[in-house]
């Protein structure tokens, strides 16, 4: 099987890769000229340079490929220039779609994300049939995910082989940004979380995402949702599982709502848009914790065969790696 696969150099995109390159899939990944190749290190495959942003190159790109794995996404909660997130996450998934079209590629699996889904303030477990809008989505990252989700949703409608997979909020090794949820991890281990607020997030094994993804191309059904999921956690738990891999404290003062929107907007001012700098907090970031992410896997495990596992190896491997690579 040939495989193309974007968004290799970043974080899942690299697990994805490697579990393809381990069951025995040819490779060819799709790198940009500015991509930083350090996830690429030993892995057998070709690369072709391209942009998703720039549709010919892609046509090019994967002509001869079998299969397509569209990992790629910019993945940012605050942005300067928002046009570029969605010439990236949503222009770009419809030219890849349209370019593996042309090219008779035989399926293809879009790496959407939970993000797209609908959640509640009641922390109410969200599945692939909650009630969900764009004007629910907060912020661009999420609005730019919804909006490409629906790109492929119509493909899969329109008669394109199509299998959507939406990974809940991987952890792991290799998240050489890092995402956000990796710079939890990082400030924990750098002693900048001396407070929590009370919000929570479904973390799963980067690796078993990746797994989940061969599943969704083995067994999924054409035009389908699968949300590969691991352990629903508030912050404090996550921050407690830290403390316990590292030995280093769990903050124990929880941040009223109101003070952390306060954070987030100076830090999104100052940093942001006097220091152009990426904020550490940013006030879409505080709102989205408002509602607790917590989703259920049961359609995946059911179709796919999705197993849930327990995230403290892959906090554990993500700990030792930031600071094996100097991130802390």
């Amino acid at each position: 099987m040939k495989a193309f696969v974007t968004g290799a150099t970043g974080f899942l995109g690299a697990h994805v890769a490697r579990v393809l390159a381990e069951q025995g899939a040819e490779l060819r990944l799709l790198v940009r000229q500015t991509s930083d190749l350090r996830n690429l290190e030993g892995l057998k495959a070709d690369r072709v340079t391209g942009d998703l942003r720039s549709p010919a190159s892609l046509e090019k790109a994967i002509s001869g490929c079998e299969v397509v794995f569209h990992v790629a996404a910019d993945y940012r909660l605050w942005v300067r220039d928002p046009e570029q997130m969605y010439r990236s996450n949503v222009e770009g998934t419809r030219a890849l779609l349209e370019a593996a079209r042309k090219n008779g590629v035989r399926r293809i699996v879009y790496t959407s994300s939970v993000a797209t889904m609908g959640f509640s303030s009641n922390g109410r477990i969200a599945d692939e049939h909650s009630p969900v809008t764009l004007a629910d989505m907060i912020g661009h990252y999420k609005r730019s995910k919804y909006m490409a989700e629906q790109v492929a949703i119509e493909a899969g409608r329109s008669g394109q082989d199509v299998v959507i997979v939406n990974p809940s909020t991987p952890i792991g090794e290799m998240d050489i940004k890092p995402t956000p949820t990796g710079r939890i991890v990082v400030d924990f281990l750098k002693k900048k979380f001396p407070a929590y607020v009370d919000t929570g997030l479904n973390l799963v094994d980067a690796t078993e995402c990746a797994r989940g993804h061969v599943l969704a191309l083995q067994k999924g059904r054409s035009g389908e949702r699968y949300i590969l999921g691991g352990e629903n956690l508030t912050l404090k738990q996550i921050l407690d599982k830290l403390a316990a891999i590292t030995g280093l404290p769990s903050p124990s003062v929880k941040v009223p709502y109101v003070l952390a929107l306060a954070t987030g907007v100076c830090d999104e001012v100052v940093t942001g848009w006097i220091r152009g700098r990426e904020p550490r907090a940013t006030i879409d970031a505080v709102r989205m914790g408002r509602k607790k992410m917590f989703v259920s896997s049961a359609k995946a495990e059911r179709e796919l065969g999705w197993q849930i596992v327990p995230v403290d190896d892959a906090l554990r491997r993500a700990a030792t790696w930031f600071r094996a690579k100097g991130y802390a």
